[in-house]
């Protein structure tokens, strides 16, 4: 015990000796959501900033670190080992525009001397208050990790907060929006912490993708009030069905504005985000005051998720960013850290979609960060940096445009939001066809691709069921005006029948499949529209067998419709792909695409797994952006990587109707040999690692710069 006391004493000095102290947090009113369990240390008061210039804004930040603990009640020693040595070591060779550091997790339990909520009862030095000492001194962005909705003490200490399921039993983990949480406790807390810390911003976590539909009493009072009805649907049997999940996704919102709004009304100037809302788990129009818009995605399906989420998130005209885990598992294994080289690769993912980067890492549970974290980072952030000036805010130059139909998905989906069972097989698999054809790609949805269809020369619709009315007759009016429409599946096609030049003949039937191929007959079974050309050219063909003698069917087709182009193939190739990857499928793709898109704006010779970004610089630069997607890690056997093979040459070919004054392969600076005729750039890249981007250079670039 008197050894515990010396070491306590020895940190307290440690620390004692760069701030000072404060004689107590500011209290906020939180009724009933008061604590016995209150923390036995005092608290660290921040000394004011004394700098003239404040840290970066987040729209502007571009490389950031963040790092949780969820703080519970086994915690014995949660700060015992940070230390402001520790943590300068880490700012000073890292430099990262923004930290995000611990507040409260998924338990329930602050990771701070709290007075609103319940602190974790192991708290032995107050963590964010030497953080947000050590980031002031550097001028670097100071955030919070608060968990939202999932609060399990909160649930468990006022069960009345809890959502319902429809079986009618509470929510172990999450609270409802319906009900007094956010008043409560979220809000007095987060404008304690706020406010005692000097705090720059809140990233808060389970959240939108928390929520669930929600039964309690409170629940369907609302419900009651919204659409006049006495009962709730409890599934899909009910006609009601669709207009209760809107109505529980509209009551997320306003719970999210409620807390938005009083937090920006408190401190102006905050800057909140809510983990992954507006962004593909939540693919609506942003209406909440958010600065920013941010996710986590997949530990183990890294690349692969960011190459889905980034292309949605540039689409939303926000700022954004995403977030990667620094560490993995394998299956039944514990944690471990992934090589700086894995995360550059997923960082490249990100950073040619214009967006801003960053790290997650857990330290001790004590707080310490481990050398090898830093040494991590500090490569990982070197990567990114000299990325920055050609990607950081970048915008596409539009080419093919992929629909995410957010009205199909709130229709498939039964949760509030996060479609985590499938709901965007189909759409990845096509992304997956396209990146593979080294086509530059956008997802956007609906709302947003609406006023924008002019703007790009193909836009691709995969298995989609179901399209606003509107937004149905602007796709007609596009393809009638001159663009081109590819439709995958034969629920999309059925959209667009008259477009087709064909007749669908009875309802799509499950049959098995070969799909006649350039690489050959490729195992295609599934649901298949059986069709009878009339305008159309047939552009592929079905087989029962691999005997293409007989029982051939039309897989495929093409026609026109007045000055543009429509295709489509009436079976669940996209899915497919995204379940196989077969090449044939991406042969058999490549042909329509060809005849759809006979000119896109570049082309390169390079192997499949090479992806492509078409993108102008925030100064108007002209840029190519090329991934190196070899050797990404495929979970639940290959979740570590620690070597990338070079792919090169490739052949390069862009459309530049200027004459180029260089052309240059960055980041390394090397000038390239290329030739330029009649509007046509070609060039060739010796070699690609992990990614790299074209820059061309115009002779007039600098007085043309927006």
């Amino acid at each position: 015990m008197n050894k515990r006391k010396g070491f306590l004493t020895r940190r307290f000095l440690l620390v004692f000796t760069s701030v000072i102290f404060i004689l107590g947090l500011t209290i906020f009113s939180a009724g009933s959501s008061g604590t016995k369990e209150q923390p036995k240390i005092k608290a660290v008061a921040v000394e004011s900033s004394t700098q003239a210039r404040g840290p970066l804004p987040r729209k502007d930040s571009f490389f950031g670190l963040h790092f949780d603990l969820h703080p519970n009640e086994s915690d014995g020693e949660l700060g015992a080992d940070v230390s402001p040595e520790n943590i300068a070591g880490l700012l000073d060779r890292v430099k990262p525009d923004y930290v995000q550091y611990d507040c409260k997790g998924h338990p329930g339990y602050a990771g701070y001397p709290t007075r609103i909520g319940w602190a974790a009862p192991g708290i032995v030095q107050d963590s964010l208050a030497i953080w947000r000492k050590m980031t002031k001194e550097r001028n670097i962005a100071l955030y919070i990790h608060y968990s939202g909705l999932w609060d399990s003490k909160a649930v468990k200490e006022h069960p009345d907060w809890a959502r319902i399921d429809a079986q009618g039993k509470p929510d172990p983990k999450a609270t409802s929006v319906f009900g007094p949480y956010v008043d409560k406790l979220l809000i007095p807390q987060l404008k304690e912490v706020i406010s005692s810390y000097e705090l720059d911003g809140v990233w808060v976590d389970g959240d939108c993708w928390a929520a669930e539909l929600d039964y309690s009493p409170m629940a369907l009072k609302a419900w009651k009030e919204f659409s006049g009805k006495s009962s709730a649907p409890v599934d899909r049997s009910s006609p009601d069905w669709l207009e209760w999940k809107d109505f529980q996704r509209q009551s997320f919102e306003k719970y999210l504005i409620h807390w938005t709004d009083a937090l920006h009304d408190f401190r102006p100037g905050i800057q909140l985000t809510s983990n992954w809302m507006y962004s593909s788990f939540a693919p609506r129009p942003v209406t909440a005051k958010l600065d920013f818009l941010s996710g986590d995605y997949s530990a183990s399906l890294s690349v692969d998720r960011a190459r889905f989420e980034a292309r949605y998130l540039a689409s939303t005209g926000w700022p954004w960013d995403l977030m990667a885990w620094g560490f993995d598992r394998g299956r039944q294994l514990g944690w471990s850290l992934k090589t700086p080289l894995h995360l550059e690769q997923e960082a490249a993912v990100v950073l040619m979609q214009g967006g801003g980067f960053e790290v997650y890492h857990t330290p001790t549970r004590r707080g310490a960060i481990v050398p090898a974290i830093i040494e991590q980072l500090d490569e990982v952030a070197r990567f990114c940096r000299d990325r920055q000036s050609l990607s950081f805010k970048s915008r596409t130059i539009p080419q093919v445009a992929l629909l995410l139909s957010e009205s199909s998905l709130w229709d498939r989906m039964d949760r509030v939001f996060s479609p985590w069972n499938g709901e965007y097989e189909e759409l990845e698999g096509a992304l997956h066809l396209l990146l593979e054809l080294h086509y530059s790609v956008d997802i956007l949805a609906e709302h947003q691709l609406i006023s924008r269809l002019k703007e790009f020369p193909v836009l691709v619709i995969a298995d989609s069921h179901r399209l606003e009315p509107a937004f149905q007759k602007e796709v007609v009016k596009y393809v009638a005006e001159g663009g081109s429409l590819l439709l995958l599946g034969e629920k999309a096609a059925r959209l667009f029948e008259p477009l087709l030049g064909v007749n669908l003949i009875g309802e799509p039937q499950e049959v098995a499949a070969e799909l006649a191929t350039p690489a050959g007959p490729l195992a295609a079974g599934g649901r298949w529209q059986e069709v009878e050309v009339k305008d159309a050219r047939p552009a592929g063909f079905r087989y029962l067998t691999r005997d293409y003698r007989r029982d051939g069917a039309v897989a495929a087709s093409i026609a026109s419709y007045q000055q543009g182009k429509v295709a489509a193939i009436y079976g669940p190739v996209a899915s497919i792909f995204f379940r196989s990857h077969h090449p044939a499928l991406r042969l058999f793709l490549s042909q329509l695409l060809e005849e759809m898109f006979p000119s896109p704006l570049v082309r390169v010779e390079a192997p499949p797994t090479v992806d492509l970004a078409l993108r102008r610089t925030a100064d108007n630069q002209l840029t190519v952006h090329l991934l190196n997607r070899s050797g990404f890690p495929v979970p639940d056997r290959y979740n570590f990587i620690d070597y990338i093979p070079a792919t090169g040459p490739i052949q390069l070919w862009l459309k530049c109707e200027k004459k180029p004054k260089d052309v240059l392969w960055m980041p390394e600076k090397r000038r390239l040999k290329w030739q330029w005729e009649k509007g046509l750039l070609s060039t060739t890249i010796p070699s690609l690692h992990v990614h790299g981007i074209l820059l061309v250079e115009l002779a007039d670039e600098k007085n043309n710069k927006k």
